[in-house]
């Protein structure tokens, strides 16, 4: 009788552990704020310096090139520090793009700390203020460098160590389709994943300092003459505050 029972016992586990959802890199459900309602562009606004087109197309942002523009950036009102960052997006293959995090528009202050630490003074001082910048989460196509954190108009240039070794790539973007990236910024440590592959692990102390918090934009980088027009879209973007 005791010999039948451990068996029930043991089988009854044995279920009950197969019927546990299985562990995965997704996030959970709950503490998630959708930043882009589908519709329009509440919650949002258009720095003042880019001239890239950003229209609505099938409930995603679309952003399109403009020959002469500066790189274009569209940002939340809200700040943000640590956090998880969820979004899908689809880029044209010729056309470089991101997403930045934590980053802000450049006042005179941040223009005069940038020249001291790079001994170069700005060309253009006053055109430079204003200018969006800050840690980005490069887009691009296949094989690339997506996913690995560039710091925008920052003056350190790739923040993560892998790319700067021109010849690494990756292939984790699906070229022409919709990807899903995931980022995880929390302290001085900034992670991404395409597609459920892990892509970067930066930990930057110099980046955090400057920016441990900012706005989320999305990205249309400017063009050379005689190219394009490229197209960028992005969907689902939701974000869940960390403490």
């Amino acid at each position: 009788m005791s010999h039948w029972i451990s068996r029930v016992s043991f089988f009854s586990i044995i279920s009950l552990l197969t019927a546990l959802p299985a562990l995965s890199q997704e996030p959970a459900a709950s503490g998630w704020t959708d930043l882009f309602n589908g519709k329009n562009f509440t919650g949002w606004k258009h720095d003042p310096l880019g001239k890239a087109e950003y229209t609505i197309v099938d409930g995603a942002i679309h952003g399109k090139t403009v020959e002469g523009s500066p790189n274009s950036f569209l940002y939340t009102e809200k700040e943000y520090g640590d956090f998880e960052l969820d979004f899908e997006v689809r880029v044209h293959d010729d056309l470089n793009s991101g997403v930045q995090i934590r980053s802000r528009e450049k006042s005179e202050a941040d223009v005069d700390a940038e020249a001291a630490k790079t001994g170069k003074a700005a060309k253009n001082k006053n055109a430079a203020i204003g200018r969006f910048h800050g840690p980005q989460v490069e887009i691009m196509s296949s094989p690339g460098k997506a996913g690995y954190i560039y710091g925008e108009a920052t003056g350190y240039g790739w923040l993560s160590k892998e790319p700067q070794d021109a010849k690494h790539t990756h292939t984790a973007m699906k070229n022409g389709e919709w990807n899903k990236f995931r980022v995880v910024a929390k302290g001085p440590r900034i992670q991404t994943w395409i597609n459920g592959q892990t892509i970067a692990d930066l930990n930057h102390e110099g980046i955090y300092q400057t920016h441990p918090r900012g706005h989320i934009a999305v990205q249309v980088h400017g063009i050379k003459a005689g190219s394009g027009p490229y197209d960028v879209s992005w969907r689902n973007l939701r974000i869940r505050e960390l403490k």
